[in-house]
């Protein structure tokens, strides 16, 4: 048997031999290439790193609250442009479009390229590689998933592909960019280890619990397939030696704020990870009150996502018996509100623990406390309400980046994905309900049997929806809902309104902040990018652009 040193000397010989009647393809030794770049285990590494940097990123996770009914931009050239989107100004070339077309599919290229290439390697083993293609499946999947939420038909791109080849992929029907996914999230949660499954220092990779939760997601999203979105949520729910232990955090509040609870849970099931100092988001110095370090406010919450969060009793704001007092609004309120809307003499607690009054009504302010208040012109909020939800008290100045990581999936929408296919499918029980919206109810800080009990036969659809709203305000979740239940056309229709602080006149004296416009026949899909298009011609366009 030769060793492995014969066999080096005798291909040397050889490339040696015929060096002079050719050029080869030699990699260098002092540096690493395309023929030799996925032999180091360090590469790999690294090129797994940069398909996660590609899975998602803070800005459209904040800014598309604004695309919602549940908050608004006035800056939006700075933030993807949601304003023009949620108005009904723009055009098939707002560059929002172009931008998040090609964010999704270099995406996809990265993920492509690493699957391609990574058994090249041979240093890592065969389990590591094949957990790594699980995550990187999963990765693209979601940009798929991301594609399709917004546009509807995408090309599917399953392998690297040239650019003559980029230019003549037709879009595929959702039906199929939907089987693809699933197939892809079956494929990555079967190479993929439970959250348990994985060593410490591993904390925050894709683990079978996300591949299942994305699954479900997208299922529900369907809205017609129900029964499977139940089944994959029980696996969740009910299967934790396999699939990962997951439960509500005691705290609403700490999940956004307090580092040590946020970095380590057991209700994020997928997070982009960040590390203090090192990988921070800085999109908080335009939501948090003036006074306590912003330099102006460019996202706000609405008056119609306030009005949304119940009464400590269960009861709306305008149902009789609710005890709603239109001068003390946020009197006795679900504790929801407070943990994520900084309202009018709202008490800020600041990192080193002393407080301040949040003073926002124009002209309430004493000497010196003035700067949070609410002006048409000024450099404060728009809607007469600022962000509090994901501050960090540990913020970097200046600049207050944070390090918090950024919930992509929870389990508290495990519970209630699980609770609006069951009432779909008129299976709501009050042992569902116990288990799903109790518990959530429980967790935020109801304690009125009013708002925790089991309303027997009523029909739940609206209150489920409610409860998403309230639990997963400011986490980009709003703007899929509204579409997805073919109710944006009502609600992104007329003016998007503030604090009671103008003319009472005008609509009993709510703020109007901005005449929305949404066009039902063309408006749950995105326009397919004039550029893309003209690259390749085979792409057709979403109806009525």
């Amino acid at each position: 048997m030769r060793t492995k040193s014969t066999i080096f000397i005798s291909l040397f010989a050889l490339l040696a031999a015929v060096a002079g009647c050719k050029k080869l393809d030699l990699a260098p030794s002092d540096r690493f290439t395309e023929l030799n770049f996925w032999e180091s285990t360090e590469n790999v590494n690294n090129a797994l790193n940069n398909v996660y940097a590609g899975m998602y990123t803070s800005g459209p996770f904040f800014y598309n609250e604004a695309l919602s009914d549940n908050a608004f931009t006035k800056l939006g050239i700075n933030s993807g442009q949601p304003d023009a989107i949620a108005s009904g100004n723009f055009t098939t070339s707002l560059p929002r479009f172009q931008n998040d077309w090609a964010y999704y599919y270099g995406g996809i290229k990265s993920c492509n390229i690493f699957l391609e290439n990574v058994d090249q390697n041979k240093t890592v083993s065969d389990a590591v590689r094949n957990r790594m293609k699980g995550e990187v499946r999963f990765i693209r999947a979601l940009h798929h998933f991301n594609l399709s939420k917004w546009w509807g038909d995408v090309p599917i791109l399953s392998k690297d592909v040239t650019p003559d080849e980029a230019k003549t992929i037709a879009r595929s029907p959702k039906a199929d960019v939907l089987k693809f996914i699933l197939d892809e999230l079956d494929a990555a949660a079967a190479a993929l280890p439970s959250k348990e499954q994985y060593a410490a220092g591993d904390n925050g990779r894709i683990t079978r619990g996300a591949a299942l939760a994305l699954k479900a997601r997208a299922l529900l999203y369907e809205g017609n397939r129900m029964a499977e979105v139940v089944t994959i949520c029980e696996q969740l729910i009910n299967n934790g030696a396999q699939n990962g232990n997951y439960a509500l955090v005691n705290s609403y509040t700490d999940l956004f704020s307090n580092s040590a609870i946020n970095k380590k849970n057991d209700e994020s099931i997928l997070s982009l990870q960040y590390v203090p100092a090192l990988k921070m988001w800085g999109e908080y110095i335009d939501f948090a009150p003036i006074s306590a370090g912003a330099r102006s406010n460019n996202l706000s919450p609405t008056q119609e996502l306030v009005n949304n969060y119940l009464m400590l009793n269960g009861k709306r704001i305008g149902e009789a018996g609710s005890g709603y007092d239109e001068s003390n609004p946020y009197a006795n309120r679900d504790p929801r509100l407070t943990a994520t809307i900084v309202y009018d003499r709202y008490n800020w607690v600041n990192p080193n623990g002393s407080a301040q009054i949040i003073y926002i009504k124009p002209g309430t302010g004493p000497a010196g406390q003035t700067a949070n208040e609410y002006s048409a012109a000024g450099q404060g909020t728009a809607t007469g309400y600022y962000w509090r939800k994901y501050w960090d008290p540990a913020m970097s100045a200046p600049g207050i980046s944070s390090g918090l990581n950024i919930h992509l999936i929870r389990y508290a929408e495990v519970l209630l994905m699980y609770a609006e296919a069951k009432q779909s499918l008129g299976q709501m029980t009050e042992e569902v309900w116990n288990k799903t919206i109790k518990a959530i109810r429980t967790r935020a800080g109801f304690t009125d049997a009013g708002a925790l009990n089991y309303p027997g036969a009523a029909n739940l659809t609206e209150t489920i929806r409610s409860e998403r709203r309230s639990e997963l305000a400011m986490e980009g979740i709003r703007i899929d809902d509204i579409r997805r239940w073919k109710i944006a056309e009502t609600v992104l229709n007329g003016w998007a309104h503030g604090a009671k602080f103008g003319e009472a006149s005008v609509d009993n004296g709510y703020l109007r902040v901005q005449l929305r416009a949404f066009d039902k026949s063309k408006h749950y899909l995105w326009p397919v990018p004039p550029s893309e298009r003209a690259l390749n011609t085979n792409l057709s366009q979403n109806d009525n652009y």
